[in-house]
């Protein structure tokens, strides 16, 4: 027996992968496993052209092993097994991998085949190493007289030795390391545990999982069992299969029911709830993946915090590569669950991280298509289930609309619904506008608290007298996503509060112009006595009844200037510009006006109350509520 070095880059990448690479030690029975399927596809293959090969289809199998005792996990394969040079050159230099290698062959060779071949890169072997301190291969190639034993116990080497095997196959056994105080590696002999990571991890790979489980039973009750006879327990051993094997999203659409996808989706993603729609996708061509897409139809209670982690599960040829692949869905479908498998992916050498490839990129940008086509027709033919949709996740679509500077704007706007005063029920943009009469100038929306509160704003009394529907906005990002869309099929969006929200004829401007120099006089005295708290008082445009509101100019708007306030926002002295509209026609501006000829000190006060009736209608603080109660009383006596 003579003890082989593996080469100096292949010591360094082994510690690197036993310490660094893999994040999970689980990991490595999904890489020895798959090693073997690897193998059983080559002679599954070559069984095809070679009758000699005497197995068919239903007689290969993987088999895994436990010896608590002697602290040994067995993983064999009735596959293709290795040559002295292919164990020699697969075993003794690390990321050489002879999958890739018969893949490569398969594609030069005169009849080109589409083999299906899972590790293509040839360090998943050794990961066992992250939980075995001694790993011993026993294999024999097909067609082969002679068998291998290649044994090592880590970066020092290894040693390779004739041995004997009755038939072509691989062994691979690990001596599991003992358990340390951060590591408990008897879990790895445990059957339940491996039961568990097999279904976790390689369910679906095509041929049977086997092991021999413990269960126990009630022994049968004797004939002559007195009467207190108390039933009895026996262990029993069996061999079961551990895989399911077909992957559901590999089955055609007919052959499964909408009750099998809703189970899946509920075992599989720890639902409750059904899902509301399934998306199913098999794609072929430049790339080609299957996939099964479902939408949740409420809220996970960890949506909106940082733990919360989205993503699908990604599979390459039915073997889970990543449990949540970020890069598959957009962060404005953060709330899709499903699963994607395709062959074409490529992986970097722990499989747990893939890079940003081309093939990554065109299934993202296909499966968002698929997301948003099913939305669409949701929100047209199962209405309920839209809004149902919409309650739970619609603020993610609107912080959609507004990241990025807007870049997705017009992909997402078909999908933005709004509470509108038309029966305060939910109204989709291209319904508003289906519904705008011929003289409306725009799509008008109110941002406040609620709808109750929003209904009742005196700056929308005109706009509903003329019987234009208006859009309640009542969350934070909603005035920002209107904004970021600015117009939706050539008709602008318009907040009510602004002064032009309804355009004047050239009669109504020359009338306001002179009722504005009219009441020059009051507006000065109204903005002498606020000063600094507003920039300005002006004769409101927008009021009917009402004797006065509170609107603001520039780019911040009252609701924005909230929202920051309430998220804590720097604000760096960065406030709305907040204007005092005053209804010319109200008894009170006639009221305000005598005061202020008669007696400026309650003149005064008539202004204080008016400004803080404004503060209170916009839903804003009172700067002093005490002061402003005994304001009130005063006008009383």
């Amino acid at each position: 027996m003579e003890k082989k070095e593996f080469q100096a880059e292949s010591k360094r990448l082994l510690d690197l992968m036993i310490n660094s690479i893999y994040t999970h030690k689980e990991i490595f029975l999904r890489e020895i496993i798959s090693n073997g399927s690897d193998a059983v596809d080559k002679l599954a293959y070559k069984a095809l052209t070679d009758d000699k090969v005497g197995l068919n289809r239903s007689d290969f199998k993987i088999t895994l092993t436990v010896d608590k005792d002697a602290r040994l996990l067995t993983v064999s394969d009735n596959g293709i097994g290795m040559t002295l040079e292919e164990l020699e050159s697969n075993l003794g230099t690390i990321a050489r991998s002879g999958s890739l290698q018969f893949k490569q062959d398969m594609a030069e060779a005169e009849h080109k085949a589409d083999v299906d071949i899972i590790g293509q890169f040839g360090v998943g072997f050794y990961s066992a190493f992250m939980v075995a301190d001694q790993i011993t291969v026993v294999t024999k190639a097909y067609g082969q007289e002679k068998a291998y034993r290649w044994e090592s116990s880590g970066a020092d080497g290894y040693t390779v030795t004739e041995c004997e095997k009755d038939a072509a196959g691989t062994d691979v056994i690990m001596h599991i390391k003992e358990d340390g105080e951060e590591e408990q590696f008897s879990q790895y002999l445990d059957q339940n545990r491996l039961s568990r990571l097999v279904k976790k991890y390689s369910d679906y790979v095509h041929y049977p999982i086997v092991m021999e489980m413990t269960h126990s039973r009630m022994k049968d009750k004797p004939e002559d069992a007195p009467e207190d006879y108390k039933p009895e327990w026996e262990d029993y051993t069996e061999w079961e299969t551990l895989n399911s094997m077909v992957p559901l999203w590999q089955r055609s659409k007919g052959e499964v029911e909408q009750e099998e996808y809703d189970a899946f989706y509920q075992d599989k993603f720890n639902d409750y709830e059904k899902p509301l729609a399934t998306v199913k996708v098999n794609a072929e061509g430049t790339v080609s993946y299957q996939a099964l897409l479902f939408l949740p139809g409420r809220t996970p209670y960890d949506f909106y915090t940082r733990e919360y982690e989205k993503g699908l599960q990604l599979y390459s040829s039915g073997v889970l590569i990543m449990d949540k692949c970020p890069d598959l869905v957009p962060e404005y479908f953060r709330f899709i669950k499903g699963v994607v498998d395709t062959p074409d992916v490529s992986l970097n050498i722990s499989r747990e991280m893939l890079q940003q490839t081309r093939q990554l990129k065109v299934i993202s940008s296909n499966l968002e298509k698929k997301v948003k086509a099913e939305l669409v027709r949701l929100e047209k033919d199962e209405r309920e289930k839209y809004e149902t949709f919409w309650r739970a996740f619609g603020t993610q679509i609107k912080y959609g609309v507004v990241s990025e500077y807007g870049t997705h704007k017009d992909f997402l706007a078909e999908l933005l619904m709004f509470v509108s005063s038309k029966e305060s029920k939910y109204a989709t943009l291209a319904e508003y506008k289906e519904r705008m009469a011929e003289d409306q100038p725009f799509i008008y929306y109110a941002s406040g608290e609620s709808v109750e509160k929003l209904s009742k704003l005196p700056q929308a009394e005109r706009i509903q007298d003329k019987g234009y529907e208006i859009f309640y906005l009542t969350e934070d990002v909603d005035e920002f996503c209107m904004q970021v869309i600015g117009e939706y099929e050539g008709k602008k969006l318009k907040s009510i509060n602004d002064n032009d929200a309804l355009p004047e004829t050239e009669e109504e401007k020359k009338a306001a112009e002179e009722k504005a120099e009219e009441s020059k006089p009051v507006l000065d005295f109204v903005k002498e006595t606020l000063g600094d708290k507003i920039k300005e008082a002006r004769i409101s445009k927008l009021l009917k009844s009402h004797a006065v509101c509170m609107t603001a100019d520039g780019p911040m708007s009252l609701e924005m200037e909230k929202h920051l306030r309430r998220n804590g926002g720097d604000m760096g002295g960065l406030t709305a510009e907040r204007v005092l509209e005053l209804n010319a026609d109200a008894p009170v501006f006639t009221a305000l006006k005598n005061a202020m000829e008669n007696d400026r000190a309650l003149a005064e006060k008539y202004v204080q109350l008016l400004y803080c009736q404004a503060l209170l209608i916009a839903d804003l603080p009172l700067e002093d509520p005490a002061g402003y109660t005994d304001l009130v009383c005063s006008l009383m006596k």
